[in-house]
């Protein structure tokens, strides 16, 4: 990728910069993922082998094939199911295989740009001698030394597993709770400054990750902060004060959009339409 530096802050997250100044957190496949993907694909690929090796073997003789030409197609067969089927895959997808779809990952170079055919060919011949000669444990080795468990393949090629599978996020819409109902029918929270009740909001959204005590004293704090632009104050827990304060924010913001999108919509004949007596040209 022209113009996009790299720089690594933890663990998991690769933070890439693109020309443009825009910071991109890309997460890495962590090692169990990896390692399972990796058991899924070398379960199939040396699983097609077998089949070979037993259909070879099982008509060799009925096709009259003497024991070394036999030989050399199964180390021919070898090849093209630990090398060359790997590699194949991997660069018509792009990084792509079965065990990296069930995983939800995709091979991607170090920049974040997609694969080719060199990228494939190395790891698929690496991982000959670090997943199939010593079973994976060199793979397993250098994956759990490294922080985004790149095993020695993808050093030499340049490339790491990127983690491309995100939960849906479901933002919830929340309500003035039930409590404060009456209550926000003559509230005033029209002074809240919009950076307060974005903090608000924010707490919100992960109050139900945070521990109690924490949540506790958060909620006391930016109820406090609240309080001074919200009239008249109501006597509830803090929580529910600060939810409320942004329930009724945000309804009363819609509807005087509402309001003024529907005022837009009459004047328009008025504000697109042509002077009176005035020819209309196209």
């Amino acid at each position: 990728m022209a113009g996009v530096d790299s720089v690594e802050h933890d663990e998991d997250l690769h933070e890439l910069i693109t020309g443009e100044a825009v910071a991109l957190d890309l997460r890495s496949s962590s090692f169990v993922l990896r390692a399972a993907g990796t058991i899924i694909d070398y379960l199939v690929y040396f699983g097609g082998y077998i089949l070979i090796i037993v259909i070879l073997f099982s008509f060799g003789q009925q096709l009259g094939l003497d024991q070394a030409l036999l030989t050399a197609i199964s180390v021919a067969a070898l090849v093209l199911c630990i090398v060359v089927i790997p590699t194949a895959v991997e660069t018509l997808t792009q990084g792509k295989s079965l065990g990296k779809l069930a995983i939800g990952s995709r091979i991607v170079r170090d920049d974040g740009g997609s694969i080719g055919f060199r990228h494939a060919f190395i790891r698929s011949l690496t991982g000959v001698f670090e997943i199939f000669m010593t079973f994976g444990g060199l793979a397993a080795i250098i994956a759990l030394l490294n922080g985004r468990a790149k095993r020695l393949g993808d050093l030499v090629a340049g490339t790491y597993s990127q983690n491309e599978r995100v939960s849906k996020l479901v933002t919830p819409v929340y309500g003035v709770p039930l409590p404060l109902i009456e209550w926000s029918r003559t509230a005033d929270v029209a002074r809240l400054p919009d950076a307060l009740a974005r903090r608000v909001a924010a707490f919100l959204a992960q109050a139900a990750a945070l521990t109690p005590t924490t949540r506790e004293r958060l909620s006391r704090e930016l109820a406090d902060e609240v309080s001074v632009f919200v009239s008249p104050v109501p006597a509830a827990n803090a929580e529910l004060f600060l939810a409320a304060v942004v329930a009724l924010r945000r309804d009363r913001e819609f509807s005087a959009l509402s309001l003024e999108q529907a005022g837009l919509e009459r004047l328009a004949p008025v504000l697109g339409g042509m002077p009176r007596g005035f020819p209309d040209r196209g």
